[in-house]
């Protein structure tokens, strides 16, 4: 039984005393607490490790005070499982040595096994749960597949991804293939994370916001349709699309509880786009992170007022930064469990 249920009502639109609040990557480099264990531990190290993913998830609950933990993961744990490298180097980012490029490259990865793949991650879902023990409910996730496409096919972070979507318009064929594999083994990773006890699932897609709207239904959101499909009945799910304004109203018709919108779109705006049906999450700069704390205070507030009461799930628009210091995190937190919304 949840002690801390609001996010979940605030997923199913239901009413609820104050509007919840949790960021994303709150488990992470801005915390001291992390930086000790990271300084003993490799990232992998960290992500395979039950009892180490587990403490690094419930760090924000007891430092942070939000309303929700998300599973301390990567979206890259995908492609791993399904056969590639992938080297995780401290302050640079992801680098997959053989990145996909040919029909022959895809014959050296596959559909896995999740159970025997990623048996590490449902373990750590199970002990946090545990610990946990009801305060606040887990967030699962996993990366939209064209955005783990970008890194499968690219080799490394982008800020263009000019690599990949070449793939994509040069070989149609095999980049819907790859898509279909992600999806597949996405779905069946994300089936078994609810299993597992997630209470709630997200799908990022980082890298939406580099296609155009056409090329974002026919490369992205095709294949995040057929995630959100295969488990809305079992658990309420979040599509973060950043970028990706323009297609607010198609991933609203997805079936999805909600929808994060980064600090580019405002609310008004994402209301109007999605026919205010479905709830919206987001959208704080997190550099705004890095002001004084009353300017924090401020503009949270006027962002609690832009997206109005009801259906809102406070949050950054993307990940905190590892600059932040972690009382700018807390008022930010603070700020939004204090403050009363006028009817």
């Amino acid at each position: 039984m949840l002690k801390n249920d609001l996010l979940l009502r605030t997923l199913k639109r239901e009413t609820t005393e104050r509007t919840p609040v949790w960021m994303m990557r709150q488990a992470g480099r801005y915390l001291p607490e992390y930086i000790k264990l990271r300084e003993k531990y490799s990232f992998f190290e960290r992500v395979q490790n039950p009892q180490l993913t587990c403490e690094i998830t419930i760090q924000p609950i007891d430092i942070i005070g939000v309303d929700a933990a998300i599973l301390f993961s990567d979206i890259l744990v995908v492609p791993q499982a399904m056969g590639l490298e992938v080297q995780l180097i401290e302050s640079k980012g992801p680098f997959l040595p053989e990145p996909v490029k040919t029909k022959n490259d895809l014959k050296r990865i596959c559909v896995p096994n999740v159970h025997e793949t990623l048996g590490y991650v449902f373990d750590a879902i199970k002990l946090i749960k545990q610990e946990l023990n009801g305060r606040v409910p887990l967030i699962g996730f996993a990366g939209a597949p064209w955005t783990i496409l970008c890194y499968m096919v690219q080799g490394k972070g982008s800020k263009t991804f000019d690599e990949a979507k070449a793939f994509c318009y040069t070989q149609p064929g095999l980049a819907h293939q790859l898509l279909q594999m992600i999806t597949d083994t996405t779905i069946a990773y994300l089936k078994e994370q609810v299993k597992a006890g997630a209470d709630a699932i997200q799908i990022f897609d980082s890298w939406g916001g580099l296609l155009s709207k056409y090329d974002f239904e026919n490369i992205s959101l095709k294949y995040i349709r057929q995630i959100v499909t295969a488990l809305k009945d079992e658990v309420p799910v979040i599509i973060f699309a950043k970028g990706a304004w323009y297609s607010l109203k198609e991933m609203s018709e997805t079936g999805a509880a909600c929808l994060g919108i980064d600090w580019c779109i405002e609310p008004q705006m994402a209301r109007k786009f999605s026919g205010d049906k479905i709830s919206l999450q987001g959208n704080f700069d997190p550099a705004k992170l890095l002001s004084p704390i009353p300017e924090i205070k401020k503009e949270v507030m006027q962002m609690l007022n832009a997206f109005g009461k009801g259906k809102h799930i406070a949050n950054l628009g993307h990940g905190i930064l590892p600059n932040v210091p972690v009382d700018h995190a807390k008022a930010f937190v603070n700020t939004v469990k204090e403050f009363e919304i006028k009817p």
